[in-house]
């Protein structure tokens, strides 16, 4: 049963092909892949081939993506989740979008707290990573903010509009995070 968390705004639940439209509308919005290392999307249908993806990597055990919805409220305004999950090694990389209608609320700080703690508590990660376009102010911010250390520059990393760009790679330990 995929895990369901809450916060005191937010919803974190499994992405369905009914959530196929708002995963368009923000995987859409170039303010948003701008910086994901993907090319925005064109058509519904590759917004629903990412649901998929989701769905098969959650039972592969290798990612765990939630959907981000206001409490009292239908429809995604982002998603969240683990993506490079190594249940071997304890370890997995944290990724996020929210649509811009959003931004600036704490909404990701908010859910990103609740997906750490779940995978520190429930799914015995060691490690949690994230890597992140250098030009990303606005994504280092909140991991800085959310405790994880700047390790290092990973050169020519990620394409993006067929071009490479250089990424810093964060992270945070069990052992080093702060419960709330």
């Amino acid at each position: 049963m995929f895990p369901v968390l809450t916060t005191n705004r937010l919803l974190l639940r499994e992405i369905t092909d009914e959530d196929a439209k708002d995963v368009f509308t923000c995987f859409s919005n170039n303010k948003v892949t701008r910086f994901y290392g993907q090319e925005s999307l064109e058509n519904i249908e590759q917004a629903k081939n990412i649901v998929e993806f989701f769905a098969n990597s959650y039972k592969e055990k290798r990612g765990l993506r939630w959907g981000i919805e206001l409490k009292g409220s239908k429809g995604l305004i982002g998603t969240i989740g683990f993506n490079a999950w190594v249940p071997k090694h304890k370890r997995a990389e944290i990724g996020y979008e929210i649509n811009p209608n959003y931004w600036r609320k704490g909404y990701a700080s908010e859910a990103a707290t609740a997906v750490i703690s779940f995978g520190f508590e429930n799914i015995d990660l060691t490690r949690i990573g994230a890597v992140v376009f250098m030009k990303n102010e606005s994504s280092t911010n909140l991991l800085t903010k959310l405790g994880f250390q700047q390790e290092g520059i990973l050169r020519d990393y990620m394409y993006q509009n067929g071009r490479a760009n250089d990424t810093y790679i964060y992270s945070m330990l069990k052992r080093d995070f702060k419960y709330k």
